[in-house]
């Protein structure tokens, strides 16, 4: 999804330049990175919580992980530079902010959420940048925030067990599963009702606004489930629903171009 914000910002712009295409390989790789890093500090929650990955399975030695994740922050980070000095400090320290997040902000009480939701949205200013259309990167990367930290919360109620024997200090640890519900509900039903606005504003055509009503029907008929049952079976469907909806809403964002719209009729 962060490669494809990248590319969305290309087809919303028009601009399928070689800075576009580099920097969705730069979102690549640090994200990536990103991921390796995080699976290399939680190995021993994994080891509880998601026992099949490759680190706690045995399948991939810990010390490999920590090399592969260097070398690929070092690479996407040289390129970023390579594009331009603005995109490579984003990506120099959004690499930190992922390593920093990995080793210590995931387990604070929504200082670990905001952060990665934070990274989520950037992908589209990132890509904005690249393009040349930061506004509009701008308010894509706000809703990609939103929905975000809402199947961030879920997850860390998904995540409870392992986080507890780590010592975590999550939302859902410190205040409960009922609350963190309610909040992860109030960002999806914010995102579902304030989204339309980009078809108000005319960023996007009617496309997007018939796409979007998908979405929009999944992310609050996933906030009604997640406030009515916090069970762990339905923590992982709401998880997963909320993922599925991302992905609508960026399919909207694409086919609500002004761009895609006159391709289609050339």
């Amino acid at each position: 999804m962060a490669v494809v914000a990248v590319f969305l910002m290309a087809i919303i712009s028009g601009k399928f330049t070689m800075e576009a295409l580099i920097a969705a390989v730069v979102v690549f790789l640090v994200t990536g990175a990103g991921n390796s890093i995080n699976d290399f500090f939680d190995h021993k929650i994994d080891a509880i919580n998601k026992p099949e990955r490759p680190i706690p399975s045995g399948r991939i030695p810990l010390k490999t992980a920590g090399i592969y994740s260097v070398s690929l922050f070092v690479i996407g980070i040289v390129i970023a530079f390579y594009i331009n000095w603005l995109l490579g400090m984003i990506a120099l320290l959004s690499s930190l902010l992922m390593i920093y997040y990995a080793y210590d902000l995931k387990t604070k009480c929504l200082i670990g959420n905001l952060s990665i939701s934070f990274l989520t949205g950037l992908c589209f200013v990132f890509g904005g940048i690249a393009v040349g259309e930061i506004i509009i990167s701008i308010y894509l990367g706000f809703y990609a925030f939103l929905m975000s930290m809402a199947r961030e919360i879920v997850k860390d109620m998904e995540d409870m067990e392992g986080d507890k024997v780590e010592g975590a200090t999550t939302l859902p640890i410190v205040y409960g599963k009922r609350t963190s519900s309610i909040l992860a509900a109030i960002f999806m039903i914010i995102a579902s009702l304030t989204s339309p606005i980009l078809y108000i504003l005319n960023i996007f055509n009617i496309f997007y606004l018939i796409i979007l009503l998908l979405a929009i029907v999944i992310f609050l008929t996933g906030a009604i489930s997640i406030v009515r049952d916090q069970s762990l079976e339905n923590t992982r469907k709401i998880s997963k629903r909320i993922k599925i909806g991302m992905g609508i809403v960026f399919v909207a964002f694409a086919m609500g171009s002004q761009f895609l719209v006159l391709l289609l009729n050339i």
